[in-house]
């Protein structure tokens, strides 16, 4: 601003000016001292301000009052000499401090929108600030329409007075246009996008879309065939709209006859509903492609019964005037139509016979049918009258010949056993034979009736005895006998077992001509007592051949002796061996096949049983120490194991560097100051020195060795009751 002073005469003339300048330097301290704190006065000076002079704000020496805001001096005709706005300011509300800084007017911080008056374009025109560029959308919009006073970018544009298709801006030029993934399709954008985003497509038009269908549903680009889809190298539009998938219309020309079960197993395609007739055909057996029904059935692949289809609800029922029955139709129909009934099975008929045996439904009983009012299943069967089988159960003992009487039934033959009793004393209703006559009544014995005349007696091949037939034979029948008491029966054994009567010896029964009964009880064969007493020693094997009677089996001791050199004719065990004739070795019978040979555990040895064994037992062993190096028998009886550490011949020395001698074994019972070699000097002996425990340890006089003091010889035996005696 102009800060010269107007020309405008004053009333107090030019020689006053001077003097007033002069009065206002000297009554009025300086603006911006040292010493003066600006800050307190609520308005800190600041970028510029801080380099003006004090009476450039403060021109008429008042301090009090000066405006504070930018628009209290950076005006026209303010009270101070500021800049003001040039004329090319946009319209504005004068608050400098919402754009500048105070150090400069140029270089602005930002603009505040707020503060600014008028429309965008009264700045924004290209030359107070930027405007629309070349590539800008053809648009007589304001900019506020889309924009944001914060940024360009980030504009929402209102397509509502739009009347251009979409791609005359969204070219990929003006704005956003299709991108390089984007389905092959015609440049209508509106047909499947909204104005307001790119993403959430409300929905595609497919007339829009080029190329197949595969091209965009393939899985990723857009939705592709699922996983239960069923396998097919078709279009997705040989079967489905652009609608929706479903319902899908599909053309079965193409689909061998017999295959449709590969689709249409309920999970690439509809499948059998869970009320479906049980059945293993293919669907193209009953059923067209057209639709499911009406279907044509064939029953030849039925596995079920009709009745699972034939309820009155799934297929045609049982009518109102049907016959009681089960529901198995195929007990009576066919399936080519339901009359007339190809049979009748009785077995699935659910009321009484008479419901229909009633003479008009179907034949009843005839005149000369017996009394009665049984029911007709109670003798006859289903497949004819004849033979019938009457149920005598509810007929009273007794009372037979009622109706057994030759008229009505069957009487008894001519030759009958003659009787008065009753038939049921003797026969069955199952049958006249077999005859069971109850002899729990009879007093007499057997021969009293059954003496060839009365009743069968016994027939001349008949074994002699005497007449007690019950002693042998049941009341049931004659054969086969129930047992033989041999008390009954007259003569010798061979009378009988002779091989034709009854059983007599066996082509490999031992050569004898005693009698059965030498060897043998009546109650069996076997077991046998044989008395050897008549046999000569010696020979066994005669008869113990393996033939005539038992015999060495396979894994016997190798001999030629007779079996009584070791056995007894009590029993095979236990034996007695001699081993007196044995030329060979004892492991060659004691290897543990043949006989006992050595247990788990038995001493590592290689030697023969004999060397500690003897004939008469395995223990006690006989064992002898015949080596030299045994130093003999200990204090206490050892065992084995105890030098022979290993179970073996070897022994295991403790203390090998002294084997054989005593100390090979204690070498750690050595009590050095026990043992010493002379007194003075102090000597002693050591354990190598006196390794043989039973040796001499004589006691010195110097250590020259050649004068003994003291005499000591065997000090330790083997045998001493103490080791220290």
């Amino acid at each position: 601003m102009n800060r010269t002073t107007p020309s405008t005469p004053n009333r107090h003339g030019t020689g006053a000016r001077p003097l007033l300048a002069l009065l206002l330097l000297l009554l009025s301290p300086p603006a911006f001292t040292a010493g003066f704190d600006h800050f307190t006065t609520g308005f800190p000076l600041e970028g510029a301000h801080q380099r003006v002079d004090c009476e450039q704000c403060h021109a008429t020496g008042l301090f009090r009052g000066t405006p504070r805001s930018c628009g209290g001096c950076h005006v026209p005709g303010g009270p101070v000499e500021a800049s003001t706005m040039p004329a090319s300011h946009m319209p504005t509300t004068r608050r400098c401090g919402e754009c500048h800084y105070q150090d400069r007017w140029s270089a602005i911080a930002f603009v505040d929108h707020t503060s600014v008056n008028g429309r965008c374009e009264h700045c924004h025109n290209g030359v107070t600030a930027a405007a629309k560029g070349p590539n800008h959308v053809q648009s007589g919009n304001r900019c506020d329409d889309c924009h944001k006073t914060l940024s360009w970018s980030g504009a929402i544009f209102d397509h509502k007075g739009i009347a251009t298709a979409c791609a005359s801006c969204h070219n990929g030029t003006t704005a956003t246009g299709k991108t390089g993934k984007h389905i092959n399709s015609t440049p209508i954008c509106e047909d499947c996008h909204i104005t307001t985003t790119w993403a959430t497509v409300p929905r595609v038009d497919h007339a829009d879309v080029l190329g197949t269908c595969a091209s965009c549903h393939d899985g990723t680009t857009a939705k592709g065939k699922p996983m239960n889809h069923m396998p097919t190298q078709q279009n997705c539009d040989d079967c489905h709209t652009t609608n929706a998938w479903i319902p899908a219309v599909f053309d079965h020309r193409d689909v061998a006859a017999g295959t449709c079960a590969s689709c249409h197993n309920g999970y690439y395609a509809t499948g059998k509903p869970g009320d479906h007739i049980p059945t293993t055909g293919e669907c193209d057996v009953c059923h067209t492609t057209f639709a499911w029904s009406p279907a044509t059935f064939d029953h030849d692949t039925i596995t079920s019964s009709c009745a699972s289809c034939h309820n009155g609800t799934t297929a045609t029922g049982k009518p109102g005037d049907h016959l009681a029955t089960t529901q198995v139709c195929e007990g009576c129909h066919s399936t080519t139509t339901w009359s007339p009934v190809i049979r009748m099975d009785h077995a699935e008929v659910t009321g009484s016979c008479v419901s229909c045996h009633n003479g008009t439904t179907a034949t009843g009983k005839g005149a000369s049918h017996m009394p009665t009012s049984d029911q007709c299943d109670d003798c006859h069967t289903t497949n004819a009258w004849t033979p019938a089988v009457f149920d005598h159960a509810d007929v009273a003992p007794g009372t037979c010949s009622s109706c057994h009487n030759g008229t009505w039934s069957t009487g008894k033959p001519a030759d009958h056993l003659t009787t008065s009793a009753e038939c049921d004393l003797c026969h069955s209703t199952n049958a006249w034979v077999p005859a069971i006559f109850d002899h729990t009544t009879v007093t007499g014995n057997c021969a009293s009736c059954h003496d060839g005349v009365t009743a069968t007696g016994k027939s001349a091949e008949h074994i002699p005895t005497n007449n007690l037939c019950e002693d042998c034979h049941g009341t049931t029948t004659w054969t086969p006998v129930i047992r033989v008491d041999h008390a009954d029966v007259l003569g010798t054994c061979v009378s009988c077992h002779n091989g034709s009567t009854a059983t007599g010896k066996p082509a490999d029964h031992i050569p004898s001509s005693d009698n059965c009964d030498d060897c043998h009880t009546t109650n069996a064969w076997t077991p046998a007592v044989f008395d050897h007493a008549d046999v000569a020693p010696g020979t066994c094997s005669s008869c113990h051949n393996g033939t005539t009677a038992t015999g060495k089996p396979a894994d016997h001791i190798q001999t030629t002796a007779e079996c009584d050199a070791c056995h007894s004719t009590n029993a095979w065990t236990p034996a007695f061996f001699d081993h007196d004739n044995v030329t060979g070795s004892c492991s060659s019978c004691h290897n543990g096949s043949t006989a006992t040979g050595k247990p788990l555990g038995h001493f590592v040895t290689s030697r023969e049983c004999d060397y500690c064994h003897s004939v008469d037992g395995w223990t006690p062993l006989t064992f002898i120490h015949r080596s030299a190096a045994y130093p003999g028998d200990h204090r206490r009886q050892l065992g084995c194991t105890e030098c022979h550490g290993g179970n073996s011949e070897t022994v295991t020395w403790r203390f090998p560097a002294y084997q054989p001698d005593c100390a090979g074994c204690h070498a750690d019972d050595y009590e050095r100051d026990e043992h010493k070699k002379t007194d003075n000097p102090r000597i002693y002996y050591t354990v190598s020195e006196l390794r043989d425990c039973s040796g001499s340890c004589h006691e010195y006089t110097d250590d020259t060795f050649t004068k003994i003091k003291k005499f000591r010889t065997g000090k330790h035996h083997v045998s001493d009751p103490k080791f220290d005696d």
